[in-house]
């Protein structure tokens, strides 16, 4: 049998808001701030593109002073408690006991925690003892892809074993409330909580396969996204270098990847494209249609969603599970993240 992604299951907290509600607290929050700085920020919100988020939190608490360790009691309960819901989820998707699953990658960054959830899980779920774990953290946005990479390369070292990779996600904690610079209205605008699980494991079911893998790292980018831990919790870094960056790099990163693979971009049906935010869409969408291809999955979680980090991709690649897929079709799933860095994966479904 092949080893392939089985099942992908995804998950939202309890608080939905509707951009009209969030943009409300919004003025209310910059009230004070010069007249047309305001109206800046409220159009960075109306232009964001998302017609709804989720969060762990009442949207009045998003919008209060909190301290960091408050946050990130708020961070530990949820990824335990959304980590828990998204597993369960993925499991009987794929039709398996926790007890099946070998290794277990972890991936989050908007909160900190010794032990990782992934402990936590171990328990719960009474997964077995020789279970093993790899809980990522540092990877930012792009953590959803790398841990499909490390569940890859652990299948082909032992093809005959399951790994669940999960990622949690918890944003709006990050919220600085005292901080009213443009890298924090930029990533209030467009970030928002959410967690996935994907299943791989050997299978003759019709499923994509990763056939190939890259991380592609930027020279001397370490500036340009990521956070700064402060007293008041995490501080986004957003520069906007960021579309630029990819733009520029987009061809390198693409086409000696799929051409090692006897493909090009016109060979691809199904686009895992991590949206980041308005501008990478826009960006994105722009290059692809010389190829008359589209982005429109993801899109639509990014209207729906916001960005989840590095849970999103797995959130649009759900949406192609769902599809009723039966012939053989390839896609390509790109992620980026601090580093700065960008990580791509070859898919094939069949």
């Amino acid at each position: 049998m092949i080893h392939k992604i089985i099942s992908v299951a995804t998950a939202t907290p309890d608080y939905r808001y509707k951009s009209e509600e969030i943009i409300e607290y919004v003025r209310k929050w910059v009230k004070n701030q010069p007249e047309l700085y305001q109206k800046k920020i409220i159009k960075i919100f109306e232009g964001a593109q998302i017609d709804q988020k989720y969060s762990i939190l009442p949207i009045d608490q998003i919008f209060s002073p909190m301290s960091l360790e408050e946050k990130n009691r708020h961070y530990i309960n949820s990824a335990i408690n959304l980590g828990t819901k998204v597993l369960d989820k993925s499991l009987k998707k794929a039709g398996l006991q926790a007890e099946d699953i070998d290794y277990i990658i972890t991936t989050s960054c908007t909160g900190y925690m010794i032990p990782s959830f992934d402990a936590y899980l171990i328990n719960n779920f009474k997964f077995k003892q020789n279970v093993h774990r790899l809980p990522v953290t540092e990877m930012g946005c792009v953590g959803g892809v790398a841990g499909l990479i490390y569940a890859d390369h652990f299948m082909k070292a032992y093809p005959d074993k399951n790994v669940a990779v999960i990622s949690v996600e918890i944003p709006s904690i990050t919220f600085q409330y005292n901080d009213f610079s443009i890298d924090n209205i930029v990533g209030s605008a467009v970030f928002a909580d959410g967690a996935a699980c994907a299943i791989l494991g050997p299978t003759n079911k019709f499923a994509p396969e990763i056939i190939d893998t890259q991380m592609y790292h930027f020279p001397d980018t370490t500036d340009i996204l990521g956070f700064d831990l402060t007293n008041s919790g995490f501080k986004v870094v957003l520069s906007e270098k960021v579309p630029n960056k990819i733009i520029e790099h987009f061809e390198n990163i693409t086409v000696p990847f799929l051409e090692r693979n006897n493909l090009t971009l016109k060979d691809i049906d199904n686009f895992i494209f991590h949206p980041g935010g308005k501008k990478i869409t826009l960006m994105l969408e722009d290059l692809l249609d010389k190829f008359g291809k589209k982005i429109t999955e993801s899109k639509e979680i990014m209207r729906f969603h916001g960005n989840m980090s590095s849970a999103t991709v797995l959130f649009i690649l759900e949406r192609f599970l769902q599809e009723d897929i039966n012939t053989t079709k390839y896609g390509l799933m790109l992620g980026f993240g601090p580093g700065f860095t960008a990580q791509t994966i070859l898919l094939k479904w069949y």
